[in-house]
């Protein structure tokens, strides 16, 4: 119980100082300008494209126009793999218009495009296994996509409500494909 007071109090007493949890580590620019934030994953040895601020609703529109995430970032002299896109990690952007995911993507985390409904192309590199769920949820200006042959599995409503879908690639490595991929989709 005590532990429990404690706890609560300490949340309290940073909000009250403005102590804010960031999502993202780092934030590099791509060769084009664009910055890009991610979070460290696996032991600091490799990079997921992030967002900026405490939480996904911070700063909804960092991304815009055309965002080509490199397939390794170099930070403090030391280059890392970028292995995957990260939970809400776009959710919200939207001017974001097109999207190009390298091949050394593994994983397109939960809700990574939600509410992008500007995003009208997406390039999903040859290495990406796994759509995760609501992955591009309410991308109502995406009008096809090409799921790769690496791809096994997408989660339960990865494309719903994407309204201007009208063409779909789905491969024969996938093994799973979850409750409303594609409801909503006319």
């Amino acid at each position: 119980m005590k532990r429990t007071k404690l706890a609560f109090l300490l949340t309290l007493l940073m909000g009250m100082v403005g102590i804010n949890a960031i999502a993202h580590d780092i934030e590099v620019p791509n060769s084009d300008g664009v910055t890009i934030y991610y979070e460290w994953t696996n032991n600091k040895t490799e990079l997921s494209v992030s967002y900026q601020g405490s939480n996904h609703f911070s700063y909804s529109n960092e991304y815009t126009g055309t965002v080509v995430i490199p397939a390794s970032v170099t930070y403090n002299g030391t280059t890392y793999p970028v292995t995957s896109i990260g939970s809400c990690a776009f959710a919200y952007c939207s001017s974001l218009t097109s999207v190009n995911i390298p091949n050394s993507l593994t994983n397109i985390g939960f809700r990574a495009f939600d509410a992008c409904s500007s995003l009208a192309s997406v390039t999903i590199g040859n290495s990406v296994t796994s759509i995760r769920g609501s992955a591009f949820s309410g991308c109502s200006g995406l009008t096809s996509v090409t799921i790769p042959n690496s791809v096994t599995s997408i989660g339960v409503y990865a494309f719903e409500g994407c309204s201007s879908l009208t063409s779909v690639n789905i491969p024969n490595s996938l093994t799973n494909i979850g409750s409303g991929t594609f409801c909503g989709c006319i």
